[in-house]
């Protein structure tokens, strides 16, 4: 079983270091000769052609996103120019490779995708790949050269880390100049992070040879992923392909049971980094490893020593990762709060099997001090939207599912006198579309609880499907930027409904429906495994009629935002989908204001000045932002004594930070992963002070609201609410 889930989203900086996370096996590519084709002036590919497979999957693939996508796109010269620009793009996205005349070369090309699609001829494109495939190799060479000469460290000079908005060098000389810089940047990277220079001949040496090795391993297959994921990801960031590697990475993805770390990969140039750390898992419990990390090496067991991983193949990274429960992994990483190539630090994580009680909804309990009492808060953390569907195909009774968790926790936190309740989803990223609606439905008494729009502009409106309300007692729901999908239509239920208060950030806007599409259904027979496409086909809208999609869910009371890394919400998306909304839907919402407009004022004054005066919250603001600039920093000097001063003072203001934090509390947390964990509870516990802010001003039975069509209420009376 594969040690960890990876994210099927490859494009982005550096194809051949980014590679593709379905490679198989290797089969080396040489180039034996470039030439140009007379109707492109591009140069011919070095595939031979393209093979029956990709010309059966391009002509499956066009026309099932021409019947089956939301927004019914046409191949057309707009499309074209956009799949143009990203394929250059995912390419070679810092433009260190090309030169500018081979740009000039393509741009014949701008408005012939759509063509080559269409025909099935894709051997132009594939010749780009050539091109930029020698380029990479030219490159290459060059930066091991370098390696021979060493480098002066006392001349005043910058190195810019991203160029994706810089012009392409117009000869080879300037392209020279920006690989010294490069090769310098690395090198002082390790001589910074304490390596003498033959061990830097040696590490980047290393590198560059396994950048060299895994040119030669690109397959046409390689290619052909990439161009059509190209083309679906011009028209929507949820529509992709998966071949029959990806294919089976997708299903061990959707498994309720891995063994490994328990981490979601992708590439980020030349670089592993950990897109997100899945709660429950080694890597969660032992909070060394954090999403922005990026890994830089990987050793077994505790004396095997660190192999170099910079510039690997995915996947190639993920079969050295993985290994037995209960084996060793060292990783050689750089922290989030460095820029690329910063210094390293090694982790140890002991490989286990992520199981769904590890990842399942679990509860707890918050006692809030009040001037006349303590309040005892329930809290259920609910991480995915799971149901076990193999079980439940099976007519086990006993099958796993989110619902039957959250009534179980419900129960539970009742037996202990719980005066006010939170469901935490923060870092939800959704899951099971029904479990969304039952779960929705243990809160309000019935009703619909999301509308779905498909391609053809049908509205299907999704209901409670277990009349009665389990808990009905004051309800906040924690959200923040990265609640997504069936997160956001939980929340934006509670919302409509009026039944509870959303607390946190805005959350990710992802409000669009995927299918997968078996393409070994409609192909000949014999031709073999073709994968699966994932196409957008419908739109969620809540209930009052607004959509998810872009906006995500706006919380009632925003926490400070604590922001460790760029936006990555689907507004930042390139050809998402926009905003937009539908006819209301008829429902029963509580009272039309719980908390009077007066009382929320004051509410959100209390919370502004304990804010203020928190320790942890300051701690993670100032934290937040320090990692941020670091993170966002572009140009770098590779003058040594000034990096070394630079690092000194980010190690300073780090400390400072945490001396300031731990100095305010009883007990020393001890390390700094437990400090940020302690810090971190401040937000559970500030949303708690909320919601008890809120309990002065709320009647002890809501009043039911009727809404029509169009969203205008009109007062109904009480119903009983039941327990069930």
């Amino acid at each position: 079983m594969k040690t960890f889930v990876i994210n099927k989203s490859f494009f982005g900086p550096q194809f051949l270091m980014r590679s593709l996370a379905t490679t198989t096996a290797c089969l080396l590519l040489f180039i034996t000769s470039i030439h140009l084709d007379a109707s492109t002036n591009v140069p011919a590919v070095e595939f031979n052609k393209v093979s029956a497979k990709s010309e059966q999957t391009t002509k499956l693939i066009t026309n099932l996103i021409a019947r089956y996508h939301y927004r019914k796109p046409e191949l057309n010269d707009e499309l074209s120019s956009a799949i143009f620009d990203q394929y250059l793009h995912n390419l070679d996205p810092n433009r260190s490779y090309f030169l500018a005349s081979d740009i000039q070369q393509f741009e014949n090309l701008r408005f012939r995708f759509d063509d080559l699609l269409k025909s099935v001829r894709l051997e132009p494109a594939y010749a780009i790949f050539s091109r930029y495939r020698l380029r990479a190799l030219e490159r290459i060479a060059y930066a091991r050269e370098l390696l021979d000469a060493g480098f002066n460290f006392e001349i005043d000079e910058d190195y810019t880390v991203n160029r994706e908005h810089e012009h392409w060098a117009v000869n080879t000389e300037e392209l020279n100049e920006l690989w010294r810089k490069r090769v310098k940047y690395d090198w002082l990277a390790l001589k910074l992070a304490g390596k003498v220079s033959d061990d830097i001949v040696d590490t980047l040496s290393t590198r560059y040879l396994n950048i060299d090795r895994r040119i030669g391993q690109i397959k046409e297959s390689d290619v052909f992923e990439l161009l059509m994921n190209t083309y679906l990801s011009a028209v929507e960031p949820h529509t992709g392909f998966f071949s029959p590697r990806a294919t089976e990475n997708f299903k061990i993805r959707m498994s309720l049971s891995l063994e490994g770390i328990g981490a979601v990969l992708q590439m980020d140039g030349e670089y592993t980094l950990v897109h997100r750390v899945l709660p429950g898992g080694p890597a969660d419990l032992g909070q060394e490893l954090h999403a922005g990390d990026r890994i830089t090496g990987v050793a077994q067991g505790e004396e095997e020593p660190i192999v170099d991983v910079v510039g690997w193949r995915l996947d190639d990274v993920v079969d050295l990762i993985r290994g037995p429960k209960g084996s060793l992994v060292r990783l050689q990483i750089v922290p989030k709060n460095e820029p690329p190539g910063g210094v390293n630090r090694i982790i140890q994580i002991r490989r286990d099997t992520i199981k769904l009680e590890e990842q399942a909804a679990r509860q707890s309990t918050l006692e809030i001090d009040t001037q006349e009492d303590q309040i005892r808060i329930g809290v259920i953390t609910i991480p995915t939207f799971y149901v076990d569907f193999d079980a439940r195909a099976r007519g086990d009774k006993d099958y796993r599912s989110t619902t039957r968790d959250v009534r179980r926790l419900l129960s539970e936190l009742q037996e202990k006198e719980i005066g006010a309740l939170i469901i935490d989803l923060r870092g939800n990223g959704g899951g099971a579309l029904t479990e969304a609606i039952s779960v929705t439905g243990l809160f309000i008494n019935s009703g619909p609880i999301v509308q779905v729009r498909d391609s053809r502009g049908k509205v299907n409106i999704r209901k409670d499907p277990d009349p009665g309300i389990l808990y009905s007692g004051p309800l906040l729901i924690m959200v923040d930027r990265d609640s997504a999908s069936a997160s956001e239509i939980f929340a934006g239920a509670i919302q409509d409904y009026k039944r509870g208060f959303i607390v946190g950030e805005s959350t990710f806007g992802k409000g669009t429906v995927q299918n997968l599409i078996d393409l070994d259904r409609y192909a000949k027979k014999d031709s073999g495994p073709l994968g699966q496409l994932k196409v957008t086909v419908a739109q969620f809208f809540r209930v009052s009629g607004e959509g998810t999609q872009h906006r995500g869910v706006v919380p009632d009371f925003s926490l400070p935002v604590i922001q460790y890394r760029k936006d990555q919400r689907e507004s930042a998306q390139e050809n998402a989908l926009s905003w937009s909304q539908i006819k209301a839907a008829r429902y029963r919402s509580f009272s039309e204001s719980v908390v009077e407009d007066a009382h929320r004022q004051l509410i959100r004054k209390r919370h502004t000045t304990r804010v203020a005066n928190s320790a942890g919250f300051q701690y993670m603001i100032q934290k937040a932002r320090l990692d941020l600039n670091a993170a966002e920093r572009n140009s770098f000097s590779l003058l040594e004594s000034q990096r070394r001063t630079e690092r000194a003072l980010q190690e300073q203001q780090t400390q400072s930070l945490e001396t300031k934090f731990r100095g305010n509390l009883t007990a020393d947390p001890g390390s700094q992963a437990e400090t940020q964990n302690l810090a971190s509870k401040e937000i559970l516990l500030e949303a708690g002070r909320i919601l008890v802010d809120m309990l002065a001003d709320i009647g002890s039975l809501p009043i039911l609201v009727d809404r029509d069509v169009n969203n205008r209420p009109s007062i109904a009376v009480p119903q009983q609410q039941a327990n069930n």
